[in-house]
């Protein structure tokens, strides 16, 4: 049966809202393409460049901890000094981590990873930290580093943290770019988890031998020469000493150091000081006691003493002189 006019415009409208729907909808499914392409664009570079700068904090962070686990290992083979100076070396590292670290924070990134190893890292650095600031006073080597949170069980708490990173570092594997983030090595942590600071402190080259000497004794006016032990002066009535000590050991050493001068003809003023001060590894230091009030004709003893410490080989932690002042020549 023939359709009539209204059927057939009917149909026709019919098929023009289907075209235009269809229009509708092939554009919008473009758009969302698009939209979705330019969003993972910037998400799969910002993924690179996080994966890039934290595999370069980790390989730091590998071969610190291959550099530790060798340094320990080697401890008894190494002079006290050599072994301080390597430890030095790589406790400085370790602010850089933090430093690193806090630029990863930002821009967010899935799954929270990069506070993830931000966190992580600020954790090994105060672990790291203890650990060797727990050699180094088990060996009495000079230290100065503060660690803001001192752990507990370092060894424990690297190894803990190294694990928990070994779970979260495939955070981004199906995430634009799918990056590969490495892993943290822990062979200094099961050392010191095995033996803690026991092989260290048992090595004698390591051992601190405490020595600390009287180097020289200078005295102004200069004396006339004269026999060992004996200062012969000209006739003023004030003597300048100056006294250096060495400390000869590889420590902080507090030193107390004591001048004593006794008449002995009646003649003059007796004299006695104390001094202290903390001579660094290897260092000398000049002590200057007050002046020495003195007469001509005196004769009197000088005893200085450095008190409580022994000295180096070769060297005297004790001096005694004989004063002499000229006659006057008035």
């Amino acid at each position: 049966m023939a359709r009539t006019r209204a059927q057939r415009r009917r149909q026709s409208l019919l098929i023009s809202v289907a075209i235009v729907l269809t229009l509708i909808v092939a554009v919008f499914a473009r758009d969302v393409n698009h939209a979705a392409h330019n969003a993972s664009g910037p998400r799969r570079s910002e993924d690179l460049s996080f994966a890039a700068l934290t595999n370069a904090l980790i390989g730091q962070e590998n071969e610190f901890d291959t550099h530790l686990a060798s340094l320990l290992n080697q401890a008894s083979t190494l002079p006290r000094v050599v072994f301080a100076a390597r430890l030095y070396q790589l406790n400085d590292t370790l602010a850089g981590w933090s430093e690193d670290a806090e630029l990863l924070r930002h821009p967010s990134l899935a799954h929270n990873i990069n506070e993830t190893i931000a966190t992580l890292t600020d954790e090994r650095v105060a672990a790291y930290q203890t650990m060797l600031g727990d050699v180094a006073r088990s060996l009495e080597l000079p230290w100065t580093t503060q660690v803001n949170a001192p752990v507990t069980s370092p060894g424990a708490t690297l190894v803990a943290t190294s694990e928990q990173w070994n779970v979260d570092r495939f955070a981004l594997a199906k995430e634009p770019g799918h990056v590969h983030l490495d892993a943290t090595s822990v062979t200094s942590a099961k050392y010191f988890l095995a033996h803690g600071v026991s092989l260290v402190t048992r090595s004698a080259s390591l051992r601190l031998v405490r020595a600390i000497s009287i180097d020289a004794v200078r005295v102004d006016p200069s004396a006339f020469p004269s026999a060992s032990g004996l200062m012969v002066l000209p006739p003023v009535r004030r003597v300048q000493l100056g006294i250096s000590v060495l400390n000869a050991s590889y420590d902080d050493q507090p030193v107390t150091l004591s001048v004593r001068v006794t008449p002995l003809n009646g003649l003059g003023q007796a004299f006695s000081q104390t001094m202290t001060a903390t001579l660094g590894p290897d260092a000398a230091y000049a002590f200057v006691p007050h002046a020495l009030v003195t007469s001509p004709s005196e004769r009197a003893t000088l005893v200085i003493r450095v008190l409580g410490v022994r000295a180096a080989v070769g060297k005297v932690s004790e001096e005694h002189f004989r004063l002499e002042m000229s006659p006057s020549g008035n």
